[in-house]
């Protein structure tokens, strides 16, 4: 799993659980997708968006781990707008201090229903809908290399047989936001390198009138390799903004890993390299630069495809070892797509 029903609070409401966040270039500019509500969590809860929650890209442009501009949606309940199973839901833009500010208005953007394409102002345009599941884990490797972070030993597969592999989310479902915003929207917020960092994040309503803060998402992987058996740690790394995340966390992840180096002696010195890697994954957001094609691979990490093997590419930095699924995009069910909306089919 990226984010798959990552934290005990995530799976309170798995509406409001992030299972992944991409960006990429798409038709007309830059696209955002965060996927949610995944079917794996059963039939018997409820789907699509949540109504008392808020989904939002956050986009900083000037690399202090802070947003700079938030787009910020908002779900009518289920069939509210006169048909089973639709959603209505209003987009708002907020910029400057107000990308900050929970309680700023912001401006609407865009008003619209599940399923359905809106064009945005200068171009953009806007879907949010069921989508089929483009990301593919292995289950034996995924809770073997949980088990090693957890742990500090190597990722033990001497019982897997990687010609049984599979696709956990194979024939899966969730529910897509699909954001695409014009690049001459966004080269402004983000200065002369054209570089931003990107993140996703839900909230859910409280009974006080304000806002928890329920999933983060930025890089991929990062809850599968820190988190499966620290259920504490998975929800601590949702609570806090992204500025903190070295202080808060850093020390942790750093252990973590150098257990895991140390136990395949990879490295001549395990904390200086766990140290690399928790400095190049923490703040957890997502870099891209605005106009280019997307990789997500083990030469750079430039916004996310939404066909980038990022279980290959995270697990064998972190563990500084290769660590193979033995799947790739191939395992997919549905194929993502090339036109807007560029999410899998539902069917």
């Amino acid at each position: 799993m990226s984010h798959h029903l990552d934290s005990p609070i995530a799976r309170q409401d798995p509406r409001l659980d992030i299972t992944d966040l991409y960006v990429f270039r798409g038709e007309r500019g830059t696209v955002f997708v965060t996927n949610h509500s995944h079917s794996l969590a059963g039939e018997d809860i409820p789907r699509g968006l949540h109504p008392e929650g808020r989904y939002e890209f956050k986009i900083d442009g000037d690399g202090d781990a802070v947003e700079d501009v938030t787009y910020r949606f908002t779900f009518s309940d289920a069939g509210a707008d006169g048909a089973d199973g639709v959603q209505g839901y209003e987009l708002r833009r907020l910029a400057g201090p107000e990308a900050r500010d929970a309680f700023a208005a912001g401006a609407v953007i865009a008003r619209g229903r599940t399923g359905e394409a809106v064009g945005l102002p200068g171009g953009g345009r806007v879907w949010a809908g069921k989508a089929g599941d483009p990301f593919w884990i292995e289950p034996d490797v995924l809770h073997a290399v949980g088990h090693a972070f957890q742990d500090g030993t190597v990722v033990d597969l001497s019982s897997w047989n990687p010609a049984e592999a599979k696709n956990l989310f194979a024939g899966h479902t969730v529910y897509s936001i699909v954001l695409e915003v014009p690049d001459e929207e966004l080269l402004p917020v983000a200065g002369e390198d054209h570089r931003i960092g990107v993140w996703g994040l839900t909230w859910l309503a409280t009974d006080a009138g304000g806002w928890r803060p329920i999933n983060r998402a930025g890089l991929p992987m990062i809850h599968p390799l820190f988190t499966q058996f620290n259920e504490d740690l998975g929800d601590r790394l949702n609570e806090n903004v992204p500025a903190d995340d070295l202080q808060i966390h850093g020390k942790p992840l750093t252990d973590m890993v150098a257990g895991v180096v140390r136990a395949y002696g990879t490295a001549e010195d395990p904390e200086a390299y766990a140290r690399t890697v928790v400095g190049r994954i923490l703040p957890n957001i997502l870099p891209y630069t605005v106009g280019t094609p997307a990789a997500y691979g083990f030469a750079e990490w430039n916004g996310r495809s939404l066909t980038d093997n990022a279980p290959d590419v995270m697990f064998s930095f972190a563990a500084n070892t290769p660590v193979a699924l033995g799947i790739g995009k191939e395992s997919v069910t549905a194929r993502p797509s090339s036109v807007f909306p560029y999410v899998p089919s539902a069917s």
